[in-house]
């Protein structure tokens, strides 16, 4: 993990986050690893990107290692790792009062705004990407 690269948000748990079992449903969770992504990029790229490129999930992987509850202060935390092709991989770490609950992987897929097809990174977005 480079620390230049990392993004970092926070939010509250609100009551509609909440399941049966009276912590965060894990649907929740995969929300809130969207919204990181997607904030990132914007935060990341220009308008001219924005317009060029979008970006789709192929795989996720998480893991849930401890719950999250009502009115808990969440930090959620981003970065991009080996980035090949038309693949990238983006790393999200979820923690509340210092403690990591949640560890995912994510393999997203580059494609051409207009056409919707896959394409390769090029070194524009790679710049971008990468420290």
């Amino acid at each position: 993990m480079n620390a230049t690269k990392i993004f970092t948000i926070e939010l509250n748990v609100a009551p509609e986050d909440i399941d049966e079992l009276n912590h965060v449903n894990n649907v929740v969770y995969l929300k809130w690893i969207n919204l990181a992504a997607t904030k990132h990029w914007m935060q990341l790229t220009d308008n001219q990107f924005k317009e060029q490129y979008c970006w789709v999930a192929l795989r996720h992987e998480i893991d849930y290692l401890k719950p999250a509850f009502l009115d808990d202060l969440i930090t959620i935390s981003t970065w991009i790792g080996a980035t090949q092709g038309v693949k990238s991989i983006r790393h999200v770490e979820i923690f509340a009062n210092n403690q990591l609950l949640t560890r995912a992987k994510t393999i997203w897929v580059l494609l051409d705004a207009k056409t919707m097809r896959p394409r390769r990174i090029q070194d524009d977005i790679l710049k971008i990407l990468k420290p």
